[in-house]
């Protein structure tokens, strides 16, 4: 065999293993694809027609669920521990929400000055209160981020199950 009909026979076959690997690199990306969009969706929270809002545990062990602060959409990552429903002062800022009493907010990281204000409409999932306390101050978290404390939880029964966190809304009293 002549050299540059070899050298011809090694570019061919150079270029047909890179093809190879490109259409299984191209196989195998579409298939993980596939399989994280599943694994999302598992991850969604959801109504039931009982009108339960279920929230699925998410990767990193907490419950988050889209809703709005005063119309202002933001993700909640839900805390049982909490008193109320904590908002940063730019979020507060974005929400349109009146300034309200100076009060000291007790977090894990200490005191800290902060404001309640009350009466704010709040939506997690489809589940919506009206009325709710909203402290302003948080921080940590992202500026589109709040957390869901009792001031809105309080409203319904709520049970953690293995991996799930089920609201559920109590029967009106007569």
């Amino acid at each position: 065999m002549s050299k540059p009909s070899l050298q011809k026979t090694a570019r061919f076959g150079a270029l047909a293993i890179a093809a190879v690997w490109m259409a299984v690199a191209g196989v195998l990306y579409w298939a993980f694809d596939r399989v994280e969009h599943k694994r999302q969706a598992r991850f969604k929270p959801y109504a039931l027609s009982s009108g339960e809002l279920v929230i699925p545990r998410q990767r990193d062990g907490h419950f988050h669920v889209e809703g709005e602060v005063n119309r202002q959409p933001v993700t909640f990552l839900v805390d049982t521990g909490a008193s109320h429903v904590s908002v940063s002062q730019s979020l507060a800022t974005q929400a349109g929400l009146p300034a309200g009493h100076d009060i000291t907010l007790n977090t894990a990281n200490g005191q800290r000055p902060g404001q309640l204000v009350r009466g704010v409409p709040v939506r997690a999932g489809h589940l919506v209160l009206n009325d709710t306390s909203i402290t302003v101050g948080l921080s940590g978290l992202n500026p589109e981020q709040a957390l869901l404390g009792q001031a809105f939880l309080k409203n319904f029964d709520v049970e953690i199950r293995r991996d799930e966190m089920v609201l559920r809304p109590r029967p009106l009293s007569r």
